[in-house]
């Protein structure tokens, strides 16, 4: 029988995950020397080579000393703490990167909290130590503080440290050894993780723990054999989280190496393999003996935090720019991802409107994201906190947040949050000129905030939050401060009206914009809404004047991406996405309708 280790990365975003699971991946020999790879090469999604961000987890495996390696790379930002949390029960040891010169962050805390609760042993890499502003030591107590207060036992407490520079491809086990290869951490993971428990002599037990959808064979189950056998065209029984069971035959076994899928044969207990033949199959569910089916613990997933409504676009400009426009095709898109991302709820509200849940503003712009570029067309609301009812009360979800700002400007981010109800509780000089600032906040309190951070630390700021529980609900929260400016003409801007405009406020377009009745062209500077007229002309005469035939100047309008936008609109607001554009509007375009409504 093969030696086998299951192991998670698991660390905060932008510490190094994927960058050495790449340096795993060359250095075990994996690749044949002429083939080429690229950097960071399991971020295989477009968005997350762009953004440099995990967004769902993937695994791979390699090989070292006659011993197969299943490593499993998951997300790192707390938006997609469910994908973590299943990968943590799939594995028998996890490998904690943590940066050198950041230490511990919220998505540390968030994702190390999950695998000490499952009983795992982690091994500490301290990444990212050829930084020049790097404190390994200092690194190394913050991760024992943290263990402690995690009600870490004595064994957890005793971790293995491994120092290492990922993008250099090596790791020593002491500061003072030769810096050469990865070899000290592939013999970490072999001295530290212990075999997979379960034997292949006992009755079938698999575990379905993310999910993968291929039009040939449907749904695609990724799933660690847990105990027993299980072989190509066998017949199982497929056991439901609900108590539900059906029979059903492997229509396809497929294992993992590199970067490679390839059909197996069969598989034993402690690997993690990939398996087709049912179509109702999700996460969590159990694959069993059909003679004796003993069913495994289904899992408890987290519940969403946050929704938006996509609709379809009813614009003026509605049909112009994109390919998919119709309600039946926005809806058989956003079933298709829910069939793999089950962190993710829909919702259908009738005249082609959808109620879309996740985990947070991030993962619902990602989805956003990869439609437009899909060439979809729709609109989305402001997102809004789920609230849920506990023990007669109402409650909502609040978030972690820890704020890392030069020391100037501390005071104007405390006072803030102190509008939207955070409450302050740590703060710590970090050296350098910057403060750490650690806070409570209501999920609510965050949604439009972000922009104003960046304003008010000049871009310095960096802000990160994970969701820490159900509380009861904190009363009114402030928002945004300012109005819009509304356009009340159809047709182009031009840049005299856009000239004139832009003293009231920000605008969001450049000149030669088309835009409709209704539509917001910037941010007003007062707290009030105004309605402007974009496309008025100068008024051409045979009189030479001084002073009107000035060159006209125009502040570079403001960049809104599409989480800027979607932070950025209020509740009678909503965000028009195409695959050309992003645009805000007002839902009742109408001005007069407007005022009537506002009344």
């Amino acid at each position: 029988m093969q030696e086998i280790r299951n192991i998670a990365v698991i660390a905060h975003v932008d510490h190094g995950k994927t960058t050495l699971v790449d340096g795993l991946l060359r250095q075990s020999g994996t690749f044949a020397s002429h083939e080429q790879i690229d950097e960071r090469v399991m971020d295989s999604n477009d968005i997350e080579k762009e953004r440099g961000i995990t967004i769902l987890s993937k695994n791979t495996a390699i090989h070292y000393k006659n011993t197969k390696i299943n490593i499993i790379d998951t997300p790192g930002h707390a938006d997609f703490g469910g994908e973590v949390e299943r990968v943590l029960k799939m594995v028998d040891g996890v490998l904690l990167l943590v940066d050198a010169q950041e230490g511990v962050m919220p998505q540390t805390k968030f994702v190390v909290k999950k695998a000490l609760a499952l009983g795992l042993c982690p091994i500490v890499v301290i990444n990212k130590i050829d930084k020049p502003a790097a404190q390994p030591d200092r690194v190394i107590d913050e991760v024992f503080d943290l263990f402690a207060a995690m009600d870490a036992n004595e064994k957890q407490l005793d971790f293995p440290v491994v120092y290492a520079a990922a993008r250099d491809g090596y790791a020593i086990k002491n500061l003072e050894d030769e810096k050469k290869n990865l070899e000290p951490l592939f013999d970490a993971i072999l001295e530290y993780v212990p075999l997979p428990s379960g034997e292949s002599n006992n009755p079938l037990q698999i575990q379905i723990f993310t999910l993968d959808y291929d039009n040939y064979v449907g749904k695609i189950g990724i799933a660690r054999i847990f105990n027993g056998k299980v072989k190509k065209g066998e017949n199982v029984m497929l056991a439901k989280g609900n108590g539900e069971k059906t029979t059903g035959k492997i229509t396809k076994l497929i294992g993992f190496y590199g970067l490679a899928r390839t059909e197996i044969q069969e598989a034993q207990a402690g690997d993690i393999i990939a398996l087709a033949g049912f179509h109702s199959i999700n996460v969590g569910d159990s694959i069993v003996d059909i003679n004796n089916p003993i069913p495994l613990d289904p899992m408890h997933l987290e519940e969403p935090t946050m929704s938006v409504n996509f609709a379809v676009n009813d614009s003026p400009f509605a049909g112009l720019e994109g390919k998919h426009v119709t309600a039946n095709k926005l809806k058989e898109r956003l079933e298709k991802e829910m069939q793999t991302n089950i962190a993710m709820k829909i919702e259908e509200l009738g005249e082609g409107k959808f109620k879309v849940s996740g985990r947070g503003e991030l993962q619902i712009t990602i989805l956003a994201e990869n439609l437009r570029r899909e060439d979809y067309e729709f609109s989305i609301s402001r997102p809004e906190v789920i609230t849920k009812e506990i023990e007669g009360k109402k409650c909502e979800p609040f978030e972690s947040l820890v704020i890392d700002t030069p020391q100037d400007y501390s005071g104007s981010v405390i006072e803030k949050l102190g509008r939207r109800k955070a409450e302050l509780k740590a703060m710590n000089p970090m050296g350098e000129g910057y403060t750490r600032l650690e806070f409570e906040i209501p999920a609510r309190g965050l949604i439009g905030y972000r922009s104003e951070f960046l304003t008010d630390t000049k871009g310095e700021g960096v802000m990160n939050n994970s969701f820490l529980e159900f509380r009861p609900f904190s009363g009114s929260v402030e928002t945004r401060n300012n109005g819009a400016l509304i356009s009340m003409e159809n047709g182009e801007a031009t840049p005299f009206s856009l000239g004139n405009i832009q003293e009231r406020g920000v605008l969001f377009i450049p000149p030669q914009t088309k835009v409709y009745i209704g539509m917001i062209i910037g941010e007003h500077s007062r707290e009030n809404d105004l309605d402007v007229n974009p496309i008025k002309a100068k008024h051409l005469t045979n009189m030479r004047a001084s002073g009107s035939d000035d060159a006209i100047k125009l502040t570079p309008p403001r960049d809104l991406n599409l989480e800027r936008a979607l932070e950025w609109i209020e509740e009678d607001e909503i965000l028009e996405v195409t695959p050309k554009n992003i645009r805000i509007r007002k839902k009742v375009l109408d001005p007069t309708q407007r005022k009537r409504k506002n009344k």
